[in-house]
């Protein structure tokens, strides 16, 4: 599989199956995308801000909802196999993406991996294995947590010197080294602690870089 990232604002996803995993995957979109929870029960946790609709529908049914709420990405969460698999031909007749909760790794069905992500925005970072050891994507993914702190900090940082740079005569290489000298500086990572203008202060000192007046 080739990791990509999936903009779902003003998207629809259905999730067909209201237990924990359900639960979990409509919290998951439910902060960028429109979400419909299908299920006959819900289990006692966080929906985010999905609708749930009570009902238990077949494979017929899952095909309607499929055309009525006409979804980017379809989520079969059941504990049945085979309503799993009519909601994922339902999605396929429509053109939209499938993520099965019952694929364990053999990456026979579905053909979306959920992955484990940290988010310091502008930056994501995510991580997978395939289904096979989702002990392993949390540790990656709280490892990845306390080793970039600050990772959406640098990125603005970063960002703005580079805008800063182009109105200067400095060449696209000198720019490039510029950044990427920052990027590596264990002084600016930790001045970041203390807030951007700390840290651009620093980071001009580490490239010896003359800051001008950007009020």
């Amino acid at each position: 599989m080739i990791p990509l990232l999936h903009d779902f604002t003003g998207e629809t996803v259905l999730v067909v199956g209201g237990g924990p995993v359900g639960a979990r995957k409509a919290r998951r979109f439910a902060a960028e995308a429109d979400v419909v929870v299908v299920s006959p029960e819900f289990a006692d946790r966080d929906f985010g801000a999905a609708e749930l609709v009570r009902e238990a529908p077949d494979a017929d049914g899952i095909r309607e909802w499929v055309e009525r709420t006409d979804p980017a990405l379809v989520v079969a969460a059941t504990d049945d196999a085979g309503l799993n698999a009519a909601a994922e031909a339902a999605a396929r007749e429509r053109g939209a993406l499938v993520n099965r909760a019952d694929d364990h790794g053999e990456q026979a069905v579905g053909n979306v991996v959920v992955p484990a992500t940290v988010r310091d925005d502008p930056v994501l970072m995510a991580v997978a294995t395939g289904g096979h050891s989702p002990a392993l994507s949390k540790y990656l993914r709280e490892s990845l947590e306390a080793q970039f702190d600050g990772a959406g900090a640098m990125a603005e940082l970063t960002g703005a010197l580079r805008e800063e740079f182009k109105r200067t005569d400095m060449s696209a290489a000198e720019r490039r080294d510029a950044v990427r000298t920052v990027v590596r500086s264990d002084r600016v990572w930790k001045a970041l602690d203390s807030g951007r203008p700390k840290a651009r202060q620093v980071a001009a000192d580490v490239i010896g870089y003359q800051m001008g007046d950007t009020s």
